[in-house]
């Protein structure tokens, strides 16, 4: 599951209360004959449907949003419905990556073990009080690849730290929270290094209003059958209470323990504050939580990561007692290298997921670049900080208890891609015997 990140450079509150709709239903496609959905239509339903399906946004509540400068346009269709969901506030905080360029290029080098505490402070303040969160995704995948490893390193790490308390609360879902998409030129150029900028933005968008089902006749009834599909997934895991999963294939040999008392999620969850979300939008993925001792082997990543700006490619990884004692990759190993070493829990994982080879994200043949999709393409690991909704009674047990069962603690929670088409996955029973459950990258 893909978690949003530390935020924003820019901030600024979009003031004023609107309580007129309260409607959340999002009309059907036009009748037949009819012209199609345009883009503005689209870009509205995906507003709607990040607030009503994704966030769950209650009558009320305050949000929290962060986004780059370019997706402004979907900032203000999400803020105002919002406000014709009843929220009392939408503080929105925006970040701009030229800015972000100008800092690693001609800032002051003690500053790069500078983070803006007092923003993260203010961010698990608004959490504890209630607000709900949401990030818009879209920046450059490459931002910061030609810049210099080390303080992209040294400024990752600072905001990781600032923003633990904040992250905290998301990893146990304590709020609710969700993560949606919106194209822009840098990314859109990643996709689909061939074509001219606008072309490129427009395929982009239409990539991601069917990844999010908002080109769909009822976008809220898609959305629920899904969701629910996810949910039988999960629990058919569930009821098999393997002890481990054995991945197999190119590149890969690795044995993946389970926390004890593991529990696998998938598509929506209730928070602690009673509100029901879906955290990531797109999401084909069923989760749970690794034992953080238990794995060994090697693996393979199947698809490029982007991480905090950077590139990393082909990472190829040997674990011993659930802890990776080597480490390389075609390209940015030098920064892979220092996230390895953000803290001990950062050798470790936090997260196994399964997703089959045939979800309509991989079906799609699009690279996106974007944890937030790609992730959905294929079975994935993270390394890092463990999800404590993922065990029984984990949101309610202590740090001490949490570590006895396993689950991993960290300041990041990287997820990279393990899964393709040519990989097989067994279920590990408690006696020891293999079962399939995925076969070339399929549900068995």
């Amino acid at each position: 599951m893909a978690l949003t990140a530390g935020a924003a450079v820019v901030a600024g509150a979009s003031a004023g209360p609107d309580n007129g709709d309260m409607s959340t239903v999002i009309p059907a496609s036009k009748k037949p004959g009819a012209a199609p959905l345009s883009f503005e239509d689209k870009l509205d339903r995906l507003a709607q449907v990040a607030v009503h399906s994704g966030l769950g946004l209650a009558s009320g509540q305050q949000l929290v949003m962060t986004a780059t400068l370019e997706a402004a346009p979907l900032v203000r269709r999400i803020t105002e419905h919002a406000y014709r969901a009843g929220a009392t506030l939408v503080t929105t905080l925006l970040s701009d990556e030229e800015a972000t360029l100008l800092r690693f290029r001609h800032g002051a080098e003690a500053g790069f073990d500078a983070a803006p505490g007092w923003l993260y402070d203010g961010m698990a303040a608004a959490y504890r009080g209630g607000a709900a969160r949401l990030a818009i995704a879209g920046g450059n995948p490459a931002l910061l690849s030609k810049e210099d490893p080390e303080k992209v390193s040294r400024a990752n790490r600072a905001t990781s730290t600032a923003y633990r308390p904040a992250l905290e609360l998301i990893t146990k879902h304590a709020i609710n929270w969700t993560i949606v998409a919106c194209a822009t030129p840098a990314w859109a150029k990643t996709v689909f290094p061939d074509l001219p900028e606008a072309e490129a933005v427009t395929r982009l968008w239409d990539a991601i209003f069917a990844a999010s089902r908002v080109d769909r006749a009822d976008p809220v009834a898609a959305w629920k059958e899904h969701d629910e599909k996810l949910h039988a997934r999960a629990a058919r895991l569930n009821a098999k209470r393997y002890a481990a999963l054995h991945f197999r294939g190119p590149g890969t040999d690795l044995r993946v323990g389970l926390s004890d008392g593991h529990l696998w999620l998938g598509g929506g969850m209730n928070a602690a504050n009673g509100r029901y979300c879906i955290p990531n939008m797109p999401t084909e993925e069923v989760f749970t939580t690794p034992h953080k001792n238990r794995v060994d082997g090697q693996v393979t990543s199947t698809k490029p990561l982007s991480y905090q700006g950077t590139m990393i490619e082909k990472i190829a990884v040997r674990f011993e007692g659930g802890q990776v004692v080597e480490a390389h990759a075609a390209q940015g190993e030098e920064v892979l290298q220092r996230m390895i070493d953000t803290d001990a829990g950062a050798r470790r994982l936090g997260e196994v997921a399964l997703v089959p080879h045939s979800s309509p994200i991989a079906a799609s043949g699009l690279l996106f670049n974007s944890t937030l999709f790609d992730e959905n393409a294929a079975c994935h690991i993270a390394l890092g900080q463990a999800y404590n909704s993922c065990l029984q009674g984990g949101d309610h047990a202590t740090p001490a208890e949490l570590a006895a069962r396993g689950a991993n603690e960290s300041l990041i929670h990287v997820d990279w891609m393990i899964g393709s088409g040519r990989i097989d996955v067994d279920g590990i029973t408690a006696s020891g015997s293999a079962e399939p459950v995925m076969r070339q990258g399929e549900w068995a």
